[in-house]
C-alpha cells in the first residue's frame, strides 16, 4: 500500500481502463443534533485530538470534561439550534449534495470514479467511507480535505484519520492526500466571482476583509505554512479583482482559548478599527478557508461579528449604518462553481475523468 501526502500539482497513475478510483471528501464534522448531549459528544472527540489539545492530554481531559464542556455544550447547542434546518445539520446536507454532484459529474463523463464524503470527528466516519469504497472495487484512494489552505490542525488531522482508517479497514490500494489547493486558479476565480456576486464593486470604495480561522502560533513556529497560504490566497483573489492593496486586508477569527498566542490580527479588532476610521465605504467579509458554511461562519458572523461592527460604527458615527454597510460573502457550498473547483483540483489524480476536456 502506498500512502502519500501530495501537493496540488502531483500526478496520479494507473490504468484508467481497469482501475477504479475512490475520491473521499473530508471535513471536520458536526453534532448529530443541536442538543447539549450531542454537542458534548462531538466536542469531546474534536477537542481531545492531539493536534487540537492545548496541553498534556491527561490533564486536558479533566479540564475539558469538568470545566469546559458542561458550559460550552449548552452554549454551542443554542448556536447550532439557530442554524439547524429541516434537513438537519446544514454542513452535513451540503456535503451530501457535493458528493452527489461530483459523482454525477464523473458519471456523465464515463469515469471510473466513486465519490464519498466523511468527517474527522462525526458520522459518516473516514473508516466507514473507505470501507464502502473498497466494497465498490476501488483500487486507489484520493483524499481531498476540504481546507484550501492546509494546517496541522485540519489537513494534518485528516491525514491522521486516514492512516488509522487504512489500518482498520486493511485497505490494500494506494492512498494520496491532496495537501491544499490555496492557489488553484479555478478556486481563486470562484472566490473572486462569489465576492462580486455578493455585490462587491471593484471600481468603488468597497473594502474587503479576508477572514481565516486562526491557529496557535506554536504551530507556525513548528513549520505550519497555513499563514503563508492564507496570504497567497488573499493576494491572488485581490489581484483577480484588480484591487488596490489599501482596499483589502487579512484577519483571523475563532481562536479557541486565551491561554495561547494565536495568529492575528483578529478580524473583530480590524473591523472595529474600520468602523472608527472609515467613511461610507461598504465592508465585505469573505472566509476563503471554509469550503462550506459552518457554525463559525453562519452563526458567528451573523450573530456576533456583523452586529459588533454595526454597533461600533453606530457608536462612532452617531447614526444607524446603512443596511448594506456590511455584507458576508457565503462560502462556495453546493454551487456549480464549487463542483468545478473540486473537479479541477482532483484532475491530476483521477485518471480518465477529463479525456474530453482541454
Amino acid at each position: 500500500m502506498g500512502f502519500k501526502l501530495r501537493g496540488r500539482h502531483a500526478k496520479g497513475g494507473g490504468d484508467a481502463d481497469t482501475d477504479r478510483t475512490g475520491v473521499l471528501l473530508v471535513n471536520t464534522g458536526t453534532p448529530e443534533a443541536p442538543t447539549p448531549q450531542a454537542v458534548k459528544k462531538y466536542l469531546s472527540e474534536f477537542l481531545m485530538d492531539p493536534r487540537i489539545a492545548p496541553m498534556n492530554r491527561v490533564v486536558w481531559w479533566f479540564i475539558l470534561h469538568f470545566a469546559i464542556l458542561p458550559k460550552r455544550s449548552q452554549a454551542s447547542a443554542e448556536k447550532y439550534r439557530a442554524i439547524w434546518t429541516d434537513e438537519g445539520s446544514p454542513l452535513l446536507a451540503t456535503h451530501e449534495r457535493l458528493a452527489a454532484g461530483l459523482s454525477d459529474y464523473y458519471r456523465a463523463r464515463g469515469s471510473n470514479v466513486v465519490v464519498r464524503f466523511a468527517m474527522s470527528y462525526s458520522k459518516p466516519t473516514i473508516s466507514t467511507a473507505i470501507a464502502e469504497l473498497a466494497e465498490e472495487g476501488c483500487t486507489s484512494l484520493v483524499v481531498l480535505p476540504l481546507y484550501p489552505q492546509s494546517a496541522f490542525s485540519t489537513t494534518g488531522a485528516v491525514s491522521d484519520g486516514v492512516a488509522r482508517a487504512v489500518r482498520k479497514t486493511r485497505w490494500k490500494g494506494s492512498v494520496t492526500i491532496v495537501d491544499n489547493y490555496h492557489d488553484d486558479p479555478d478556486y481563486v476565480r470562484a472566490i473572486a466571482a462569489s465576492i462580486k456576486h455578493a455585490g462587491f464593486n471593484p471600481d468603488s470604495d468597497d473594502r474587503l476583509m479576508f477572514s481565516f480561522h486562526s491557529i496557535p502560533l506554536v504551530d507556525i513556529e513548528a513549520g505550519d505554512t497555513y499563514e503563508l497560504q492564507a496570504g497567497a490566497t488573499s493576494l491572488a483573489v485581490a489581484s483577480e479583482l484588480g484591487l488596490d492593496r489599501r482596499r483589502w486586508t487579512v484577519g483571523y477569527q475563532c481562536r479557541f482559548d486565551k491561554g495561547r498566542a494565536w495568529l492575528s490580527p483578529f478580524t473583530r479588532t480590524t473591523l472595529d478599527s474600520w468602523a472608527e476610521t472609515g467613511g461610507n465605504e461598504r465592508v465585505f467579509l469573505v472566509c476563503p478557508n471554509f469550503a462550506v458554511d459552518c457554525l463559525e461562519t453562519t452563526y458567528d458572523i451573523a450573530h456576533e461579528i456583523e452586529p459588533g461592527y454595526r454597533a461600533r460604527k453606530r457608536e462612532h458615527d452617531g447614526v444607524e449604518p446603512a443596511h448594506d454597510a456590511f455584507t458576508y460573502v457565503p462560502c462556495l457550498n453546493k454551487s456549480k462553481a464549487h463542483l468545478r473547483v473540486l473537479a479541477h483540483v482532483l484532475k491530476p489524480y483521477v485518471e480518465g475523468a477529463f479525456d474530453d476536456e482541454n
